[in-house]
């Protein structure tokens, strides 16, 4: 019964190894996309007109200011006088 059992292990290791030694046994790369054509004068000298244009539409955005994150926390609209606050401790003080 144990030769049986080693025999059927052999015959299931060798069968599941076959497919991986199968795909090194020519020594070669696989098979990839083929190599891309020379490009042509006139497709280079597109490239280069596309790009061009790219980097000229690119200097015609204006420029952002920089966000303002307390923007909303704080009212830029109407500055408080800066004796507004000692005013009315002063009034408070007075009553007492």
């Amino acid at each position: 019964m144990a030769a049986i059992k080693i025999i059927f292990t052999i015959a299931l290791i060798s069968v599941l190894a076959a497919p991986v030694y199968a795909q090194g046994l020519n020594g070669k790369a696989p098979p990839g996309p083929p190599p891309a054509a020379p490009k042509t004068p006139q497709e280079i000298q597109a490239e280069r007109a596309a790009e061009q244009a790219y980097k000229n539409s690119l200097r015609n955005i204006p420029d952002k200011p920089p966000p303002d994150p307390w923007g909303n926390a704080r009212d830029v609209d109407k500055p408080t006088p800066p004796n507004a606050a000692k005013s009315s401790t002063k009034a408070r003080g007075a009553a007492n």
